[in-house]
């Protein structure tokens, strides 16, 4: 049965004219708007309310910032608290108690070896911020200045964030093969893939004439999400940490998407063990506010003042917000629950790709799900098919049901819900999209059927 949400009788006049003037006013840069016309007027957990009515469960969740959905009780509570208080909003980077509370409660979250010897720097409000800040610590602390990244990296959208992603063109950053075992670049997949992607970015460190300096870091993210929710494997984090290691060049892991709780571990780097020199901080981490930061090992501190800075680095509100979602997530142990839900819905995705041959895997780790649509005539592995997944994400929002699209060429469906959704709430994800799928797949073969 069609689980489609009626349409209400008509979208309201302050809908249809936001709407217009948003498209007349902003720039030609906005991205979710375009998928994604409606007008959120009110929020809480999973649910949008939009201004023409209609209800939406949110399985963007600000692309993974909302941890604990929206305007939850103790993040509303938090930020009352620094409000009716009368303390400063805005300090650089000041001490002030709230800024102690959240570093106090951010350092309890982190693996106890990392923290032992770690320092922290606030940088401006976005996650692209704290990785140039990163690469510049890196950069600044060995003397070196080349950077190695991986194919489908997303990193953020400023210049040197830029050029550590996946699309860069004209950079000075080496690329070496992030394991994909749907996409092998190897062919192979599995293990024995990701081993090869391993020794071959061990062989041009090692090779003399393989025209490649030492660099001043790596960066890699532990899953990668604008990527089309790729998870790394275990095995091989553990090898780039040691080839790393071995060769004195500086481990940076991007935890902006991947922490507080989304793969089923409080940071993505548990799920392997390894212990990094820089992990890049943002996203949930501010409880729905802007805040980012770099956690990094004290070896590496040798920064003068002001090396790096930011006139929203103080954020006090999103310290307070932040350090009550942290506080949450690690008292309630919704890291786990992410992991046993999470695997839960890729195990129905799974049994849903069983009967539809257009979903040519599904993968994730925890809350972190990506669902990769094929065009499966054509070839094996079947190319991706970016039209479907569009009509797929649009079908969705008829059905109230919001969702994002990644992967090299838009192809894959995204699922990032908090960490709250109930069981009851997944399942109606996973039937509006079961429905979504199945509509837009009939339409795609009508149209086929009558076209010359």
């Amino acid at each position: 049965m069609a689980v489609t949400e009626p349409p209400p009788a008509a979208p309201t006049v302050a809908h249809e004219g936001i709407l217009r003037r948003q498209s007349l006013r902003e720039s030609a840069a906005r991205t979710y708007a375009r998928s994604l016309p409606i007008v959120p007027v009110r929020a809480r957990g999973l649910t949008i309310e939009g201004a023409d009515g209609r209800r939406y469960l949110d399985c963007l969740s600000g692309a993974g910032t909302l941890a604990l959905g929206h305007n939850h009780p103790v993040v509303l509570d938090a930020i009352r608290k620094v409000l009716d208080s009368g303390a400063p909003l805005h300090v650089l980077d000041l001490a002030t108690p709230v800024k102690d509370a959240f570093t106090t409660e951010l350092f309890a979250t982190l693996p106890l070896r990392f923290a032992e010897n770690a320092r922290v720097q606030f940088c401006g409000p976005a996650g692209t911020d704290a990785v140039e800040a990163a690469l510049k610590l890196v950069r600044t602390a060995t003397g070196r200045g080349g950077l190695l990244a991986f194919t489908g990296a997303y990193h953020g959208m400023t210049a040197g964030a830029l050029a550590a992603s996946g699309g860069a063109e004209d950079v000075r950053v080496t690329r070496l093969p992030y394991p994909y075992e749907y996409r092998c670049p190897f062919g192979i997949g599995g293990e024995r893939g990701a081993e090869l992607a391993a020794r071959w970015s061990e062989n041009l460190l090692d090779d003399p004439k393989g025209g490649l300096p030492t660099p001043a870091g790596m960066i890699l993210e532990p899953v990668q999400g604008e990527g089309g929710v790729i998870p790394a494997p275990d095995s091989w984090l553990r090898r780039m940490r040691e080839i790393t290691a071995d060769r004195s060049i500086p481990l940076i892991a991007d935890e902006v998407q991947t922490g507080v709780g989304r793969t089923g571990t409080f940071w993505a780097v548990e799920h392997s063990g390894i212990t990094p020199d820089v992990m890049v901080m943002s996203k949930a981490i501010g409880g729905s506010l802007p805040l980012a930061v770099i956690v990094y090992h004290s070896d590496l501190d040798c920064w003068p003042p002001g090396a790096h800075a930011g006139t929203f680095r103080g954020n006090q509100l999103a310290m307070a917000a932040g350090a009550a979602t942290l506080a949450y997530v690690r008292e309630n142990r919704l890291a786990d629950r992410a992991a046993i839900l999470g695997a839960r819905m890729l195990g129905q995705l799974q049994g849903l790709a069983a009967n539809h041959p257009c979903i040519g895997d599904v993968r994730g780790r925890g809350l972190m799900i990506g669902v990769e649509l094929v065009a499966p005539e054509a070839g094996d592995p079947a190319p991706p098919d970016p039209a479907l997944a569009t009509a797929v994400q649009r079908e969705c929002l008829s059905r109230g049901l919001i969702v994002e699209l990644g992967g090299r060429r838009g192809a894959v469906v995204r699922l990032l819900p908090p960490l709250t959704i109930t069981d009851e709430q997944a399942v109606a994800v996973l039937d509006r999209f079961a429905d979504a799928l199945a509509a837009a797949g009939r339409a795609a073969l009508r149209r086929k059927e009558t076209s010359p």
